[in-house]
């Protein structure tokens, strides 16, 4: 299943442009309005989701990398062990490890990660985040879809 590997370097690839992009562009906590509910807002997050341990002193950027490196290296791992039929897996791991290593290589060039979605309504927001946090989303919501359709993949493998 590392078939799949080229989903990850297209996540990538398309998450490193958009935070170069955005990075050049615009200024820090600049936002532009792109429809009601949704702006392109300039943020850093030197915490892991939901900016966690964003103000813990420097020490959570190392941490994270080290944190992100490990995982990925377990995601390949997993992904050579998958049997031939569980594609949604492979795409799954594909997405997720590409997420994490657009937001490893952040953390370790820049010591915090790019984010720019802002989603909203009214006054509360969504805590804004990148292309590699949604990549990193889709593919766990596929782990949990096929989670709850296993036993039916594997009956019909058998």
């Amino acid at each position: 299943m590392m078939k799949w590997l080229w989903l990850s370097v297209v996540v990538l690839i398309l998450d490193q442009l958009s935070k170069i992009w955005i990075d050049t562009t615009m200024s820090l906590y600049q936002s532009i309005p792109v429809f009601p509910g949704f702006s392109i807002t300039y943020a850093h997050n030197y915490g892991a989701a939901f900016s966690f341990l964003s103000d813990a002193g420097g020490w959570q950027r190392w941490f994270f990398a080290i944190l992100a490196a490990t995982i990925s290296i377990g995601l390949v791992i997993w992904m050579k062990q998958l049997k031939h039929y569980e594609t949604l897996s492979a795409i799954s791991l594909s997405l997720i490890l590409g997420g994490a290593i657009g937001n490893l290589i952040d953390r370790v060039i820049y010591g915090y990660v790019i984010d720019f979605f802002d989603v909203y309504y009214q006054t509360y927001h969504w805590p804004v985040f990148n292309v590699a946090d949604s990549a990193i989303t889709i593919g766990v919501v596929f782990m949990l879809y096929e989670s709850f359709t296993q036993n039916e993949q594997e009956t019909l493998a058998d």
